[in-house]
């Protein structure tokens, strides 16, 4: 009989992925623990319903019923946490493309896990930048697949684009246009859909023809979410994607939270090469912008140079947290699962970035945390921290 005793190594390596496994679920519990500290520091549950939201969420029912195909947008940075559950029951019995927007921020390394817990699911989902025309075009290429058998005996057809706020819904419908504009004769003139920075910017629905034989309307929506936000990382989640105004969650709650994970994932070490690398693209870059500047006239040249100014300030404010950021974490000698310890090494983090952005030393307490949140968050957003994918794939993947 074959012996069933393991290699020893074997047995170590097993040991070894459930200890990093143990120790990854371990610190994200603790990432959470921080976010409901600072809600309960900042005082308040996480209220967000405004009064037009419920009656969008009654006329955006009503107008699935009728939709021949659904575009669910959701953000790649939180492609589970970015759902409305009120919706889903309605959703989940349509024809629907579920589009990841935003993937220029997430996480490119498991993007692919992503797409495949979907397909397990026998879900079409897609990850899209919605302001790529080529991105875009692979989107509607799906969706006239999914059509496909219904264009034979349907003369007009209806698709309409949901989701929660600020994930990118009417970026997408305007690219949508301007690829349908070159591609179909457009009878009446188009409106564009309003983009804006803060959620909550559509507030009616719109329907925009974008072809004909068969005529393919497609209504954009405002973003509505469900009435009451289930938990406070939730809450977190989708304030720092843009969900959630600051001001309902707090700036600095929201910073508190976004370094507990930066911390629990050991981030601000990999920012110790970082920082050589950008220092060489730097210096290469300037060599082209001097080679470029002689032949350019004087005009042309101050204002050469004082874009390339705002461009070299970002670049050394990011360079300067990063190394804040490193710094604080690489002399950390406390427990990182040990949440009181970890919002020791956070209080130590505010001071270093408050130094790192600048911010005037008379600016104290209250006042000077706010200013180096709401820096910090704008890096963030922008992805000049990284690119960050929020929620983790469930298991079954």
């Amino acid at each position: 009989m074959a012996s069933t005793r393991q290699h020893p190594h074997c047995c170590h390596k097993l040991q070894q992925q459930e200890t990093q496994t143990g120790a990854m679920v371990n610190r994200t519990r603790i990432a959470k623990k921080v976010g409901e500290m600072s809600s309960q520091l900042g005082g308040g549950a996480i209220n967000w319903f405004p009064g037009h939201m419920a009656a969008a969420t009654r006329a955006i029912r009503d107008r699935l019923k009728v939709a021949d195909l659904v575009i669910e947008v959701r953000d790649a940075r939180i492609p589970l946490t970015s759902v409305n559950d009120d919706l889903q029951d309605v959703l989940s019995s349509k024809r629907r493309v579920i589009a990841l927007n935003k993937k220029d921020l997430a996480n490119p390394n498991i993007m692919h896990k992503w797409t495949r817990h979907f397909e397990l699911q026998k879900q079409d989902c897609l990850s899209i930048y919605a302001h790529s025309r080529s991105s875009v075009q692979k989107l509607l290429a799906l969706v006239e697949l999914k059509l496909k058998e219904v264009i034979s005996r349907e003369p007009t057809l209806l698709v309409m684009v949901v989701g929660v706020p600020n994930v990118g819904k009417s970026a997408l419908i305007n690219s949508i246009h301007q690829i349908a504009s070159s591609r179909f004769p457009v009878q009446e003139k188009i409106k564009r859909a309003t983009v804006g920075p803060l959620p909550g910017v559509t507030r009616d629905i719109a329907g925009f023809k974008i072809a004909h034989q068969p005529s393919i309307y497609v209504l954009d929506s405002p973003g509505v979410l469900v009435p009451s936000i289930p938990d406070i990382e939730t809450g977190l989640k989708l304030a720092l994607t843009g969900a959630v105004k600051d001001s309902i969650v707090g700036e600095e709650r929201l910073a508190q939270y976004l370094l507990a994970i930066l911390n629990t994932r050991s981030t601000p070490l990999h920012w110790k090469h970082l920082r050589h690398r950008r220092v060489e693209r730097c210096l290469e870059e300037q060599q082209d912008r001097d080679q470029d500047h002689k032949l350019q006239t004087s005009f042309s040249r101050r204002r050469k140079l004082l874009n390339d100014s705002d461009i070299h300030y970002i670049e050394g404010v990011v360079a300067e947290v990063q190394r804040a950021l490193y710094s604080t974490y690489s002399e950390f000698e406390g427990n990182m699962d040990d949440e009181s310890e970890l919002m020791s090494l956070i209080d130590e983090q505010f001071a270093a970035l408050q130094k790192a952005f600048k911010i005037p030393i008379h600016k104290t307490g209250e006042e000077a945390r706010m200013m180096v949140s709401k820096k910090f968050l704008t890096l963030f957003r922008i992805g000049k921290l990284g690119q960050f994918t929020l929620d983790e794939v469930p298991d079954a993947v």
